[in-house]
């Protein structure tokens, strides 16, 4: 029995389908290396060696193609900060958005994202009016702390 233009589509296409069931984004590539000898197959009659060849040619050229050049480190290059533990967020200088005293929260605005935002709400000891620059000292929850610069 000889491998037919459609066998490798068939294969192709359950490749990607079992993608779903692996959580680890892999198989998709020799699912689209199955799917693209398909259809160069019915196109141009080749071997089967020339097939499984090419297959694994493609598949492992789509594998270099992701991990080299579309998925070139963007989480190391992220905007936000999100991920990161509350110690990196410590000393970080930010603006009132909106005043705060002791027993009222304001809110306080990062130039950059902290932590996956760009305003937070925040708490202090003394109050501090709209427009002051203030670092944060603590992460409580899900609020800062933070004291006037």
């Amino acid at each position: 029995m000889s491998l037919e233009w459609w066998h490798w589509i068939v294969l192709g296409i359950a490749l990607v389908i079992a993608e779903l069931a692996v959580p680890a984004f892999f198989v998709i590539w020799f699912g689209l290396g199955a799917l693209s000898v398909g259809l160069l197959l019915a196109v141009l009659p080749l071997g089967e060696t020339a097939q499984v060849a090419l297959w694994i040619v493609a598949s492992l050229a789509m594998v270099v193609l992701w991990f080299k050049v579309f998925k070139r480190g963007e989480y190391l290059r992220s905007k936000t900060r999100a991920g990161q533990s509350d110690g990196d967020s410590i000393g970080e200088i930010g603006l009132m958005s909106k005043a705060a005293e002791p027993f009222a929260r304001g809110r306080v605005r990062f130039q950059k994202p902290l932590l996956g935002a760009e305003e937070w709400e925040c708490m202090v000891d003394a109050p501090i009016a709209v427009g002051e620059r203030v670092r944060v000292v603590a992460v409580e929850g899900s609020f800062l702390k933070v004291v006037k610069v």
